[in-house]
């Protein structure tokens, strides 16, 4: 059946105050319509007005929301301990799972779906430009995305890494983690750190890139040290001396392709924390300095929490995120068209405003703090909805680090 009818959820229990219930609202949403096949997908409603999923969109980017839905996820099990966010967690395992079943070698797919699924001639159509394959998983047949590009990896390894660390002490949910974490990892080290598809193409490499690479040999000794300890002592030292090299380069132009900085977040998070020797954490924090600056006065609420994780308290940052965050949640979910050229003045170009935009009026997107703050127009038809990660990981992330108080 092409059309689901759906109770569609366009208010929250508070509007201006960032609140527990908010966020277990959005989970909610998220496992009843984002989920369709344990990978995060966003739904396309018959029109603006509607409550009926007509398709279903963004297969392409299902690997880097799952692995930050299952962050999420993973910081709100270990503040609240609520068997629902255990359940979220093992589902959000469980895509990932298929994410690396499906290609049969353990390259991680784009996204995967069943091949008798009613959204298949979607998703396949949408993504055909990055390759639709042919696999398995449990016996049954699956279609998956390739041409997986780094980004998809990074999000998947770090939500591998809170879960394991965060809430690893489930039943469970420790071990699927670093199982399907040495899966991903091993493969990556026998590649070279080159990502090849089926016909042996290289869809990515990590080869550029020391800053991502130290980071997943960081989670790979936290999840089984007694296999990735050794490659990272090998290579630690003299990866740590290059990681500045790709930041300084990205931090030139902060505006154009916004979403690196968001990797640059998500590769930190770990880079900084798990242990290292001196001299390998100084110079990680000379690179993660160039980025912190580049994007600090952007309004940026995930990456003021991944700077609290790192950093540490800061009254006037943490402040500023629980604004942003409840400043979040009077947003629309859809995909509204938003066009504010004319109402902010603008800088270089008619699309980039010449101070970040209140995070009201920023334009929808998927996740909003992968998304340039400059940005003056965008979004779309009114039909998608967002997930709301974009909520529920900041928000976590601040109950855990003590930011946010319910």
């Amino acid at each position: 059946m092409r059309q689901v009818c759906v109770l569609l959820v366009t208010s929250f229990a508070s509007a201006g105050v960032a609140a527990e219930a908010d966020a277990l609202a959005i989970s909610q949403i998220i496992r009843e319509r984002h989920l369709p096949h344990s990978v995060i997908v966003d739904p396309m409603f018959a029109s603006p007005d509607s409550q009926q999923i007509a398709h279903y969109t963004r297969c392409g980017d299902a690997a880097i929301w799952t692995g930050h839905y299952l962050a999420a996820e993973s910081f709100r099990w270990r503040v609240t301990k609520e068997p629902a966010a255990r359940e979220a967690i093992l589902e959000a395992l469980q895509g990932i799972r298929y994410l690396l079943d499906v290609t049969g070698r353990d390259v991680l797919a784009r996204c995967v779906f069943p091949v008798d699924s009613p959204w298949a001639p979607d998703f396949s159509q949408e993504e055909q430009h990055h390759g639709v394959h042919l696999g398995a998983v449990d016996g049954r047949p699956y279609f998956w995305i390739g041409n997986t590009s780094r980004d998809q990896y990074i999000g998947v390894m770090f939500g591998l890494g809170v879960a394991f660390e965060f809430a690893g002490d489930e039943p469970g949910i420790r071990e699927a983690s670093r199982w399907l974490g040495e899966r991903l990892l091993n493969r990556l080290l026998a590649d070279g750190w080159l990502v090849r598809m089926p016909g042996g193409q290289v869809s990515t490499t990590f080869v550029q890139r020391p800053d991502q690479q130290l980071a997943f040999l960081k989670i790979g000794r936290m999840l089984n040290a007694s296999r990735f300890e050794r490659p990272y002592q090998w290579n630690a030292a003299l990866m740590s001396l290059g990681v500045w090299a790709p930041v300084a380069t990205e931090v030139l132009e902060p505006h154009g392709s916004y979403f690196k900085f968001n990797l640059n977040a998500a590769t930190f998070f770990h880079l900084l924390r798990l242990d290292g020797s001196g001299f390998i954490q100084n110079n990680c924090r000379l690179a993660y300095d160039l980025f912190r600056r580049a994007v600090a006065d952007h309004g940026n609420a995930h990456f003021n929490m991944v700077d609290r994780a790192v950093r540490g308290p800061n009254p006037e940052r943490d402040e500023e995120t629980r604004r942003l965050l409840e400043e979040w949640l009077t947003r629309p979910r859809r995909d509204v068209w938003v066009d504010l050229r004319g109402k902010y003045p603008a800088c270089k170009d008619d699309n980039r405003a010449c101070q970040p935009i209140p995070v009201p009026e920023r334009a929808t997107t998927d996740f909003l703090w992968q998304r340039s703050p400059f940005q003056l127009s965008g979004g779309g038809g009114g039909v998608i909805e967002g997930a709301g990660i974009d909520y529920l990981l900041p928000y976590w992330m601040g109950r855990y680090y003590g930011v946010i108080w319910e």
